[in-house]
């Protein structure tokens, strides 16, 4: 049964892609039991967050390609349209994957601890939808484990590392509150998605969000609680900002001198923290000099976000030696599965001599037999049956010169243990 692990992310397809495969939370169940319906699917889990959409399906040799028709067909789309997007891992690559992706390794921001919690819940999911199997129920398990150990192992959580974080940080350094802060958003790309991500998380008062396509404001705002304004009315909204957080493409600044002006006098000298982190800037760069208003630029951000990424780049090298052999862990007890246990059968063998000797020797105590024959004759006899075959074949490779077989031997009956074991007399 092969494991697959299909998707898109941050990396591979724009958000307005993603948005089109995500899966709400209402949905989500009744589409997980439609991909597990699917000829071949065996087992099935779906993670939707708003950085990713992921299929991991077992499925029968042969329906390899059912997932992605499936996740096509699901949210209507043209045939064809998520292949460039789309990434696909086999087997250990997957396993790998869903390790690198529960440890925060294939996050926007390098080793973010969000994403655990998130399949976890599709773990939860999955169990109570009835759709998971021993194989990817070991694997989540399995997962979890790594995950933590990886926390406790490494420093890939000590550190801040992207700059929508660290612009929040300083943020909230200068506002000890962020719950009595209002905050400006300008513009509507992955920085500021994360930053309104930071945001919400800290329960900022009031998010603001300004971009020059209303539409694209509106569908950020819509997903993290703020309000949407057009980057033309960015003037008559600037007052109410206690911090400016700016990322745009715009080749000529966006906030000017004049405005902020205006806006201080509004405020009445209420001091204003302004991040931005555009390239070029946002945020005219005499605005630095006003009173009551506190301008950082990407400049300003940069030495601590390098100092902290370079830490965890460093963890995050130590982390994929660690998921690397819980891969081989993993792959290792899948593979168990599929072959067959010599020790079982062994023992099953045992079992049916004993059965037969014990019989017969019963029945000798039924025909008068003295209990001491009959004992003798179920010793002799049930030894003789159980090393028949094991001596013939070391009589065979004694004769040949077979010593990997004689060490073998040796060592599954612990005769070499018993000989150094008199040695040591």
């Amino acid at each position: 049964m092969p494991l697959i692990a299909l998707g898109l992310n941050h990396l591979t397809a724009p958000v307005s892609l993603r948005e089109q495969v995500a899966f709400d939370e209402h949905a989500a169940d009744t589409a997980l039991l439609e991909l597990a319906g699917e000829p071949g699917v065996e087992e099935a889990l779906i993670l939707s967050t708003c950085n990713r959409t992921e299929l991991y399906v077992g499925v029968a040799t042969g329906a390899e390609d059912i997932p992605q028709a499936w996740l096509s067909r699901h949210h209507h789309l043209t045939p064809g349209k998520l292949d460039e997007f789309l990434y696909r891992h086999v087997e250990q690559n997957a396993v790998r994957h869903m390790f690198r992706v529960a440890t925060g390794l294939d996050s926007m921001v390098l080793g973010e601890p969000q994403i655990l919690g998130q399949v976890k819940d599709a773990y939860q999911q999955a169990r109570q939808a009835h759709v998971l199997k021993g194989p990817m129920d070991r694997l989540l398990q399995h997962t979890f484990a790594v995950a933590k150990r990886v926390r406790t192992d490494t420093r890939i959580g000590a550190h801040t590392v992207s700059v929508a974080f660290t612009a929040v940080r300083l943020a909230e350094q200068v506002f000890t509150d962020l719950e009595q802060a209002c905050v400006l958003l300008i513009g509507a790309g992955d920085t500021i998605e994360l930053a309104a991500r930071h945001l919400t998380e800290k329960r900022a008062r009031r998010l603001i969000v300004a971009n020059r396509t209303l539409e694209s404001a509106q569908e950020l705002a819509g997903r993290h609680g703020a309000y949407a304004i057009a980057l033309a009315d960015l003037p008559q909204h600037l007052a109410d900002a206690d911090i400016v957080i700016s990322s745009t493409a715009s080749r000529q600044p966006i906030v000017t001198r004049a405005m902020v002006e205006q806006a201080m006098a509004t405020r009445r000298r209420k001091p204003m923290f302004m991040v931005d982190i555009a390239v070029p800037r946002d945020i005219e760069e005499s605005i630095a000099k006003l009173p009551d208003v506190y301008l950082y630029g990407i400049d300003d951000l940069r030495q601590v976000i390098d100092d902290n990424r370079r830490s965890r780049e460093a963890a995050a090298r130590e982390a994929d030696a660690i998921i690397d052999l819980q891969v081989d862990r993993y792959m290792a007890w899948r593979r168990a599965l599929t072959l067959r246990n010599p020790a079982l059968d062994m023992r099953q063998h045992a079992e049916i001599y004993r059965d037969e000797v014990l019989v017969k020797a019963r029945a000798m105590l039924a025909h008068g037999k003295s209990p001491e024959d009959a004992l003798a004759f179920l010793a002799n006899t049930l030894t003789n049956k159980l090393l028949h075959h094991p001596s013939a074949r070391l009589r065979e490779a004694t004769l040949s010169g077979d010593m990997d077989l004689l060490h073998a031997a040796g060592r599954l009956y612990g005769l070499d243990e018993d000989e150094q074991a008199a040695r040591n007399e």
